[in-house]
């Protein structure tokens, strides 16, 4: 669905106020997993202009070079995930750039872009999550990777990350 001209033109004036989220100076955690982070500003206002709210959820592919899969090995660093559901006014095949952290028993994954197909990138904050330990590592994960049985999860909005 494509967004309304006054959405869009909204979306381009905060785009270009801001400069985005990026997932550097995270600090870690001993366990390897990201400490706390704010969620910018910008991000806010272009989530509430894209009607996401605290909370929200939508189904994602992981990893966009690994649809559909049974297992699939994701990587400690950036990620290209793959929108399945209409996320506010986001629209399937929307694609969710973030960070990938391996270094505790579950994987964490942040999102900090989204890149509709008809737009630019947009600041966002969101995490995947998946209940019953399913984004759990298995145990033959190496060093710097996890494999993780199933490729959706689920990506929800955050106001901050914890």
């Amino acid at each position: 669905m494509p967004a309304s001209k006054p959405l869009q033109v909204s979306l381009t004036l905060l785009l270009t106020a801001s400069i985005g989220c990026t997932s550097s100076g995270v600090a870690l955690r001993p366990d390897g997993t990201p400490g706390p982070q704010d969620c910018p500003d910008e991000a806010k206002r272009v989530m509430e202009a894209l009607k996401l709210h605290v909370g929200d959820a939508a189904l994602v592919e992981l990893d966009a070079n690994q649809l559909r899969s049974k297992r699939i090995t994701l990587y400690d660093g950036p990620i290209e995930s793959v929108l399945k559901d209409d996320f506010g006014t986001l629209e399937p095949t929307t694609r969710l750039y973030g960070h990938v952290w391996t270094g505790g028993p579950q994987v964490v994954i942040r999102y900090y872009e989204a890149h509709r197909p008809d737009s630019a990138k947009l600041p966002i904050c969101a995490v995947a999550r998946l209940s019953y330990d399913q984004m759990k590592k298995r145990p033959e994960s190496k060093p710097g990777t996890a494999m993780l049985d199933g490729s959706v999860a689920a990506a929800y909005i955050v106001d901050a990350f914890r």
